[in-house]
């Protein structure tokens, strides 16, 4: 199967990065006894609980600032598209710092720190009555937050989203320069995805409900511990590690074609040598695509003995760089999926503090945000069942494998038909709102509505399916096509996607609410279904240039 094909492919590729050779542009171990599963405990373990602690707290952050800062909804949702965003771009600032300059250890280490100084700031806003505007009782409008706490709890949320950003894919690639061989890499990304859907569902369910049903105090001191407990148990492994000298970054490379480029813009090829690695024994002429960056590669005289400069690069690098450029319209085409799954997961947090969120007849409430982690469920179940037997099955069937580009599609198809059912959802909301006289109330929030937030159960299932087509799919995609000197990059690229679609859907929403009527802060007095129904639209749209770009894609092996 193709999938399987890929993880055998990664499991390769890894075992033969994590073999240590000592020399220059190779890996330096310095104890070559470190490593291995002696250090599973340590990484997997405050894997968990830092990720716990992240989820306890960014899992609530709308509803905390809805009922505690007295903030707008639909601003809360901008402001938590912000965050989410800025936690998506630090991923790859981490990656560039461990990978160029100071090495996995010292960069986990300070952004666990920064992490754990930002939630405990969180624990004290909800501990002082002081740090936030006077709660919001009979009156209206509400009290706004002060620039002053205004300033506070965006410092704060800057701190938390970048100890976070910065930890959880370095922590991952730390974890599999612990093994050299290429089964105990594979064995290792496994548990660690477990692990990180486990803590996920636990934090978006346990800890939320303690901060709704208890206190906000209690649930974010719980984040407190759970992220101090992460930081002991990565340092108390520090003697174990293996540790790594930094390998320079892969943006660097891509930056020197492109300086390189337009320095020799001018410069003829006529006549010209180009520079080859000193690894490379091909003498390919470089293609004709995207020519112009060819002249980043030719050799003048003025180059002298440098094979490697800002105004020089080898004819892999510029290779390497039009493979990129050939992949961004694909890439692109899922920004805009990544907004609106963004824009969905917001509109169904403020759907559920608007219904009866009782399971049953009893006193049992749950909690707005846990119904995302139902979303998160149904990608996990999903993608076991796809990879175990769904695609096994087809293959054995029809005798071909899905390709990426496939599964992809059907993802974007899947998305569009989710939309389509919040849409209904929201319009029967909205008709038992209307039967109960609770349209064109004028107290500031959305008053409930005595229907079941348990409809919100398919929507939500049907976008976690389309995740678990789309995921694995776009990453897949990534590893095949990416140069083999960027593949440390195709993970980020996801990462980049969902910081630039989050900011896409904060841009959006923003459009949507000040040019028409449909996004009221009560639900009940806006149209929150044609909203739904335009986002259906625009992902219908979306899959069209899908489509485009994947029929003109070129895949590596056919250039």
């Amino acid at each position: 199967m193709e999938f399987n094909q890929l993880q055998k492919d990664v499991k390769e590729e890894n075992g033969s990065q994590h073999k240590a050779i000592v020399g220059r542009n190779n890996v330096f171990i310095k104890h070559s006894k470190r490593g291995g599963w002696t250090t599973f405990p340590f990484i997997l373990g405050s894997m968990f609980t830092l990720t716990m602690a992240a989820g306890g707290w960014i899992g609530n952050l709308i509803v905390y600032l809805i009922t505690k800062y007295n903030v707008k909804s639909i601003d809360a949702t901008q402001v938590f598209n912000v965050v989410v965003g800025c936690m998506s771009v630090f991923p790859i600032v981490g990656a560039v710092l461990s990978d160029s300059f100071y090495g996995s250890f010292a960069v986990i280490t300070v952004f666990s720190f920064v992490s754990l100084l930002g939630i405990t700031l969180m624990t004290l806003t909800a501990s002082f009555p002081s740090l936030r505007p006077p709660p919001c009782t009979n009156k209206f409008p509400c009290d706004s937050p002060s620039k002053i706490q205004y300033g506070v709890l965006y410092t704060i949320l800057g701190l938390a989203c970048i100890g976070i950003g910065g930890t959880r894919y370095t922590l991952a690639s730390m974890g599999a320069d612990q093994f050299e061989d290429s089964n105990s890499v594979g064995i290792y990304f496994n548990w660690y995805f477990f692990v990180f859907y486990a803590a996920t569902v636990l934090s978006t369910t346990l800890i939320i409900y303690v901060q709704d049903n208890v206190s906000w105090a209690v649930g974010f001191g719980i984040c407190v511990v759970c992220n101090t407990v992460g930081v002991i148990l990565f340092l108390s492994g520090k003697n174990f590690y293996r540790k790594t000298k930094p390998k320079g970054s892969p943006f660097t490379s891509i930056a020197r074609v492109i300086i390189a480029a337009v320095r020799k813009r001018k410069v003829s090829s006529t006549n010209q040598e180009y520079n080859y690695d000193i690894n490379d024994k091909s003498t390919i002429v470089p293609s004709d695509s995207f020519r112009f960056l060819n002249n980043g590669a030719l050799k003048i005289e003025s180059d002298g003995s440098n094979t490697r400069s800002w105004s020089l690069s080898t004819v892999q690098e510029v290779e390497d760089l039009k493979t990129l450029i050939r992949i961004m319209p694909l890439w692109s085409s899922s920004v805009m999926l990544s907004g609106l799954v963004g824009m969905f997961n917001n509109f169904t947090i403020l759907q559920a503090l608007s219904m009866d969120r009782y399971l049953g007849g009893s006193k049992f409430q749950i909690p707005a945000s846990s119904f995302l982690s139902l979303d998160t469920l149904a990608t996990s179940i999903t993608i076991c069942l796809l990879d175990r037997f769904i695609f096994p099955m087809w293959l054995k069937l029809t005798g071909w494998s899905i390709t990426p580009l496939q599964r992809i599609g059907f993802g974007h198809v899947l998305n569009a038909v989710g939309l389509v059912a919040a849409a209904l959802v929201e319009v029967r909301r909205l008709h038992t709102a209307r039967d109960h006289n609770l349209i064109g109330l004028s107290i500031g929030t959305t008053t409930i509505v005595p229907i079941s937030a348990l409809w919100l159960l398919v929507p939500l299932t049907i976008m976690g399916i389309s995740q678990a087509f789309l995921f694995p799919g776009q990453i897949s995609l990534y590893y095949q096509e990416f140069p083999t000197s960027l593949r440390s990059t195709s993970t980020a690229m996801i990462s980049l996607l969902v910081a630039v679609g989050f900011y896409l859907s904060t841009a959006i929403t923003g459009l949507i609410q000040n040019n028409t009527s449909w996004l009221k802060d009560d639900l009940n007095n806006g149209r929150l279904d044609i909203v739904y129904w335009l986002l259906a639209a625009v992902g219908v749209v979306n899959f069209g240039y899908f489509l485009v770009c994947a029929k003109m894609f070129r895949h590596k092996l056919d250039i």
